[in-house]
């Protein structure tokens, strides 16, 4: 079938790999000192590598090529991304840790990404925090570090869908709710860089420009 996909010009490119980190459905890689697609059904022809690119060596053409599929894309992930191994370790515990209740420091409804309302009153004027599903569990005191007097949304960049309206969504809070600072919250994963990616894109639309910070969280719980 005819269909958009990225052209990559091999006398520009320099080998960087920085194409690779930006395309989320794994379809380019650096092979021989050049960036090239692995296989054509992993190319959704978006373009977002092409921002990635320094060199300028990366277009999209309108040719014949393999369908995208999106199924494909899923599995190849599931398969390759570190975050996906299983693995079991102890919790790490205090020498004198003492089990007591622990207030919720969460001060709005709804929390994930898709359900907030860019213009939703408790955005304004507020410190954003931008969190993978997955730090919530991972990072003990998460309520009192992350939630303690900030707004914040909850997205995974590998399994939830729509991610363009995610970008949308940010680039509007960002403009119109006033937002003064956006911490991104991730886990050490590979696949979990994608969230970072998404918010950077938003701050590239926005006309307020905001700061931005990255928070690493590890599998096993510390703040890398």
């Amino acid at each position: 079938m005819k269909r958009t996909i990225i052209k990559i010009d091999e006398d520009l490119c320099n080998g960087c790999g920085d194409c690779v980190e930006g395309c989320h459905e794994g379809a380019l890689q650096v092979i021989d000192g050049k960036a090239r697609i692995i296989h054509e059904m992993y190319c959704d022809g978006l373009g977002a590598c092409i921002g990635e690119c320094p060199v300028g060596a990366i277009t999209l053409e309108e040719r014949e090529a393999e369908p995208f599929n999106e199924q494909a894309v899923k599995e190849r992930e599931l398969q390759a991304c570190p975050g996906a191994n299983e693995m079991s370790f102890a919790p790490t515990t205090g020498p004198n840790e003492a089990r007591a209740a622990v207030s919720s420091q969460l001060g709005q409804w709804p929390v994930q990404l898709h359900l907030v309302n860019p213009g939703a009153p408790f955005l304004r004027n507020t410190n954003l925090v931008l969190a993978a599903d997955c730090t919530a569990f991972a990072y003990g005191d998460f309520h009192h570090r992350f939630i303690k007097n900030n707004s914040i949304v909850i997205a995974c960049p590998k399994l939830d869908h729509s991610k363009e309206i995610y970008v949308e969504k940010l680039t509007a809070m960002m403009d119109h709710s006033s937002i003064n600072m956006l911490t991104v919250v991730i886990m050490e994963v590979p696949c979990c860089g994608g969230l970072m990616q998404i918010a950077l894109q938003a701050q590239a639309r926005a006309k307020r420009k905001i700061p931005i910070q990255k928070v690493v969280i590890g599998i096993k719980g510390d703040e890398i």
